[in-house]
């Protein structure tokens, strides 16, 4: 399977913006977009241009892109899919996005980061409703119990990891048992559940040309 293999550090400076790609790290003066707050490259120091119309258009799918941890081809077929509901496109793309399983362990605090969250679901660490599931774009449902085997709880990264997402707070759709290590889908995501930087009418009207 494709996936991006470089420093995910270079994606966010690219972005111009902290995507959390590298967990714990990110909410530390290590950060790269804390240290070096222009784009990579040779000439990422010395450029000026502003970006419109097309350019922000693909600068916003990208970031969405890198933000889920997916590649073209599948983000594509979100998008599709998400023509052919009911409601409105970009908000029933980004929903479906954040029922990701490797998201919603993500969410919950029960893993790091995106790769990390996506690495414990392949594991086959995760349980569904008592159920294994190894597939990080397997869609939760409404009333889903995710747990992480008893072997996994004991993991100390991930202690640290839940008690940070506590911090922070998490999302209202997710019920999350710190204590057991357990989230709950309470309702299914809605627009103003997702507290993220994204305008996703760009990425719709790219799509649509």
């Amino acid at each position: 399977m494709a996936r991006y293999r470089g420093s995910v550090c270079r994606l966010c400076r690219r972005e111009g913006m902290k995507l959390f790609l590298k967990g714990q790290r990110c909410f530390s003066e290590k950060c790269a977009v804390e240290k070096r707050s222009w784009a990579p490259g040779e000439h990422g120091k010395d450029t000026r241009s502003k970006t419109l119309g097309y350019g922000l258009q693909l600068r916003e799918k990208q970031k969405v892109k890198r933000l889920y941890g997916i590649l073209e081809n599948q983000f594509r077929n979100y998008f599709e899919k998400a023509v052919q509901q009911r409601g409105i496109t970009g908000e029933r793309l980004l929903s479906a996005l954040e029922r990701r399983l490797d998201t919603v362990i993500l969410r919950s605090g029960l893993g790091s980061s995106p790769s990390h969250a996506r690495q414990i679901v392949r594991h086959g660490h995760v349980l569904v409703n008592g159920k294994k599931v190894n597939i990080p774009s397997y869609l939760v449902a409404k009333g889903d119990v995710i747990t992480l085997k008893p072997k996994v709880q004991k993991n100390q990264q991930i202690h640290l990891s839940i008690d940070l997402a506590s911090g922070q707070g998490f999302p209202d759709w997710l019920e999350v048992d710190k204590d057991n290590l357990k989230a709950t889908v309470r309702e299914l995501p809605k627009r103003e559940d997702i507290r993220l930087p994204i305008e996703e009418q760009l990425i719709v009207e790219l799509y649509s040309k």
